[in-house]
């Protein structure tokens, strides 16, 4: 009498795990590149937002005197290369612009544009209020 026992897999019982395996992995791969994506949007904002409180602080350890004539003279409204010229990592395309208005209490708007990674164009604003 013969025992006829199968051993191993069928060609179509592979074809579907390695189908399976496929689609599970060009899932992870996708989740991946979407958390690669936001990690690096997160930190361009974080970085935008560090820019600004510099810029912020440069404001305010300048004499309530000339706070509004080097605003309005451009003194903070920067560059990528004004950026790195301060020492900081300048994002891509990022430039800054700085307005001001009152008198007494001054309102000081730090504005931070630049390029984010998919291609956006993204800002990030602070302000503060300033008396003499």
């Amino acid at each position: 009498m013969q025992i006829n026992q199968k051993q191993g897999f069928t060609l179509p019982e592979l074809l579907m795990t390695a189908a399976i395996m496929g689609y599970a992995l060009s899932c992870v791969l996708a989740a991946f590149i979407g958390c690669v994506t936001l990690n690096a949007v997160s930190r361009d904002l974080s970085i935008a937002t560090t820019h600004a409180e510099f810029i912020l602080e440069s404001v305010r350890n300048t004499s309530f005197a000339t706070i509004s004539s080097g605003i309005t003279a451009g003194n903070w409204n920067w560059s990528t290369a004004n950026v790195t010229a301060q020492g900081l990592n300048a994002m891509k395309n990022e430039s800054t612009s700085v307005a001001v208005s009152g008198t007494t209490l001054l309102d000081v708007t730090v504005t931070i544009s630049w390029t984010d990674v998919p291609g956006r164009s993204r800002t990030k604003t602070l302000r503060t209020l300033i008396s003499s």
